[in-house]
């Protein structure tokens, strides 16, 4: 059963939320905001003031996050009385009733209420309220690289549901057996970044392959690489001069018009970077619709959203020369290992979290790996040494 000092414990946490977060005074934001869009007219400008509301709406949230749990915290001390009572003079030894049972449950809400508020309070960086876009790449490996990837594909699919984002396959290339070399999803909403940057780096999966005849363990890589997804509000400048495109027929199954017209489009953009001149090519593909003007615009809002990605990273490389560190894990490095056999385990490398729930994390459940993830971030200090898995 639920104690009295866990209750009080939560009523602590969330004082301390309502002061890091200055409830009161976005409160008064809402209110002050809210009245503005009373004005006749407000919406002689929509692209403005669809900025404003969005604007308005994401102090709300944080309003409407904040009550929610205060409530599910005030009713802890109503259910508690009821529980103890129920148990006053009994002797269940597995101290549980009805009531013990609806204290214990309401305790669990509270507190996943409280702990979505502190994660989402961690995000603060630049770029960490956007969308996101997500691409995965098969490693080595042929069949069974593409049936990881595919395996990612969903659990990331999932993630998204779970978490209320609205997701899109913007691109995707099936694997020549099963599975996908690449896919690229993209995740609508707010903090989608900010939540899915923990996923960059290489996922390794280590299993008894369903493809191996011999059934021999094998291992598996799949890089995942996360961006932030750009908005109308955010100017990025592209170089008409550098862009080119390509058309082609987007693969599918047959008899689909998809297929029978050059509906995918191929963007090439060759990026300079500011400080050393040197060159690249981003290459972005993009068969989401059967629509060849749709598919361009989308392939400029994910090249836009490319650029300022490296913007961004411009920008936190001079913060770090300045205050002296280099951020720990870079894109390329292995961060997890999915072990299916001989045990079944996923281990963080970074934070050291690990979890024998297997299937859980397969369909979506990686909230606990990104709150570890964000609060090593944020104390800003190195990680102890984390043994790999084999």
């Amino acid at each position: 059963m639920t104690t009295k000092e866990q209750i009080e414990a939560l009523k602590e946490r969330l004082e301390t939320l309502d002061k890091c977060l200055d409830i009161p005074g976005k409160r008064s934001q809402v209110a002050a905001l809210q009245k503005k869009t009373e004005s006749p007219d407000f919406w002689n400008d929509p692209k403005a003031a669809e900025t404003f509301m969005k604007n308005l709406n994401g102090i709300k949230a944080w309003v409407t996050g904040f009550d929610k749990a205060f409530s599910g915290v005030e009713d802890l001390d109503v259910l508690y009385e009821f529980a103890k009572e129920s148990l006053a003079g009994g002797t269940d030894e597995a101290d549980s009733t009805p009531e013990t049972q609806e204290l214990d449950q309401a305790y669990s809400l509270a507190m996943k209420d409280i702990e979505d508020l502190e994660m989402k309070n961690m995000l603060g960086s630049e770029g960490d309220s956007l969308g996101a876009i997500l691409t995965i790449n098969s490693g080595a490996g042929g069949t069974e690289a593409n049936d990881w990837s595919a395996m990612l594909m969903r659990m990331y699919m999932r993630w998204g549901e779970r978490n209320g984002y609205k997701t899109a396959v913007t691109d995707l290339q099936d694997g020549d057996e099963a599975g996908v070399k690449s896919v690229t999803i993209e995740f609508d909403g707010e903090y989608a970044y900010g939540y899915l940057k923990a996923e960059n780096g290489v996922h390794r999966l280590v299993r008894i392959s369903p493809f191996n005849a011999q059934g021999k363990r094998q291992t598996t890589f799949s890089s995942v690489f996360v961006y932030p997804l750009v908005d109308d509000t955010i100017e990025v400048n592209v170089d008409p001069s550098r862009l080119s495109w390509d058309t082609f027929r987007a693969g599918g199954h047959g008899g689909q018009n998809v297929n029978k017209v050059e509906s995918g489009v191929r963007l090439r953009y060759l990026y300079q970077d500011p400080d050393t001149g040197k060159e690249e090519e981003i290459l972005i593909e993009n068969t989401e619709t059967r629509d060849q003007p749709k598919n361009r615009a989308k392939a400029l809002l994910l090249l836009r959203s490319r650029l300022y990605d490296l913007a961004m990273k411009k920008r936190q490389e001079e913060r770090d020369k300045l205050e002296g560190q280099k951020k720990r894990i870079e894109w390329g490095s292995q961060i997890r290992s999915y072990v299916l056999h001989p045990y079944k385990m996923v281990n963080d490398l970074r934070t050291g979290f690990k979890t024998a729930d297997t299937q859980g994390v397969l369909d979506g459940d990686l909230n606990e790996f990104m709150r570890r993830y964000l609060m090593q971030e944020g104390s800003g200090g190195p990680s102890a040494p984390v043994e790999d898995i084999d």
